[in-house]
């Protein structure tokens, strides 16, 4: 099974990449099933139903989020009636929505797709190192009935990250970082056959500082006074994510690659 995993959307500059870029990777790459992130699809803040359904059209299957779910209201109630839309498995019991799900692809092989968030220097949510235990496979995917398990680790810490990796690592096809929106160039299979990348970077404009207008950012940085509300760079996006296969007998990793798409950022070869 090949899937394809997009980085955090960022704004319309993310979307519109995705819209324009995804259909024919799908096609020219063969690709089975695709996650993105879209927790700053809407003007960089959350993400809203009419953003979402707008992705699925372009050929997104699931969309998983991180801290700013919430940034917009409105996508509540739809976290609760949508299943292909996850936000962090690790917040505390009652919170909206699902942090997990599992999901067929279009030969009926069955995906488990996890959305979790780390801690260090983010939200003090529940410990996403024991929230996974009672989630995941004992052992390979195919021992629960997976052809493949991917998961979406929404966090700043590179070593955070690294760990929960390591410790999942055999009982995974991928995991994956969201939330830094830089790739990582760390892209491997670990030895037990988890396929892993610190960050898949994000969908957006790079002639920016993580998708934000320059001026702003830098100001913020500058000057001790109230900090300046950002915005979303609106240029030339990339889309940014990792490509992962799979064996379907065991649901561990073949291949990894990164991938990087249109904008300013050096493309991968023929797409990965």
């Amino acid at each position: 099974m090949r899937i394809l995993f997009c980085g955090d959307i960022v704004g319309k500059s993310g979307r519109d990449v995705m819209v324009r870029e995804l259909p024919a990777l799908r096609r020219n790459m063969k690709i089975d099933f695709v996650v993105a992130n879209a927790e700053n699809a809407a003007h960089g803040f959350g993400m809203t139903e009419k953003i979402c359904l707008e992705l699925f059209e372009s050929g997104v299957d699931v969309i998983t989020g991180g801290n700013h779910t919430w940034d917009k209201a409105e996508i509540i109630p739809v976290l609760e009636r949508d299943k292909r839309i996850l936000r962090p498995l690790n917040y505390p019991a009652g919170t909206p929505g699902r942090g997990s799900c599992a999901f067929t692809d279009g030969r009926g092989r069955r995906i488990l797709v996890v959305n979790i968030m780390a801690r260090l220097f983010m939200e003090l949510l529940d410990d996403p190192f024991q929230a996974i235990q009672d989630v995941l496979p004992l052992a390979a995917p195919k021992h629960g009935g997976f052809e493949a398990v991917l998961i979406d680790l929404h966090g700043e810490a590179t070593s955070e990250k690294m760990a929960f990796a390591h410790m999942v690592d055999g009982r995974a096809t991928l995991v994956v970082g969201t939330h830094t929106h830089v790739p990582t160039a760390d892209a491997m299979i670990l030895t037990g056959g988890t396929a892993y990348q610190t960050d898949a970077g994000m969908c957006g404009d790079y002639d920016s500082v993580i998708g934000m207008t320059k001026g702003p950012s830098i100001n913020n940085f500058l000057r001790k006074m109230p900090r300046q509300r950002m915005s979303p760079a609106d240029g030339d996006g990339t889309l940014c994510g990792v490509l992962v296969e799979s064996d379907d007998r065991t649901g561990l990793a073949v291949k990894v690659a990164p991938v990087r798409v249109g904008g300013r950022l050096s493309p991968t070869e023929n797409g990965a």
